[in-house]
């Protein structure tokens, strides 16, 4: 387990909105949101719009379904958000999703679009597990939306994170 803790001031954590299976011949990689999972990525963009959140970069898996739920975002946040596609986000641990936070450590806010299980375990992580739990008793839903603030004297405190609000899907 890395020992990595991203220096951001507010970290988003974002899940896929729901897609639809592989169909015959189709890689997992290339899977599109179904009619569902785009009503989801457009209700949990309105959601954060509303509430003033608004991340100085996003971050998303080049996986097409994570690539459709980033770009739900892309119509509001387009003037002041910068927009990067990872393939490292693709398959890949927990470890390797707060390694790439550290990368961007210029930005005061970043949100990471990403996959189960790694976000999942990333918001209990910094979160912690109670209050990880707390939003996520079944899992960590498509279009789940998790907002962490750094905690104020993070450095002197064993849980440099706080949750501070979890949008459901």
């Amino acid at each position: 387990m890395t020992s990595v803790t991203p220096s951001q001031n507010r970290i988003y954590l974002l899940r896929h909105a729901k897609s639809g299976w592989a169909q015959p011949g189709e890689r997992d990689f290339d899977r599109a949101l179904n009619d569902a999972g785009r009503e989801e990525a457009a209700s949990v963009a309105e959601r954060a719009i509303e509430r003033g959140y608004r991340p100085d970069l996003i971050l998303s898996s080049t996986a097409r379904r994570c690539r459709e739920t980033a770009d739900a975002f892309r119509g509001a946040y387009s003037t002041r958000t910068e927009f990067q596609y990872l393939d490292e986000l693709y398959n890949c641990t927990a470890d390797t999703y707060l390694d790439i936070l550290a990368n961007f450590k210029n930005y005061g806010s970043v949100m990471v679009v990403g996959h189960n299980p790694s976000i999942e375990e990333v918001l209990f992580l910094l979160a912690g597990s109670e209050a990880a739990q707390t939003v996520v008793p079944e899992g960590f839903p498509t279009a789940g939306l998790a907002v962490l603030d750094r905690a104020a004297n993070a450095a002197s405190r064993s849980r440099p994170w706080v949750l501070m609000d979890f949008l459901g899907g």
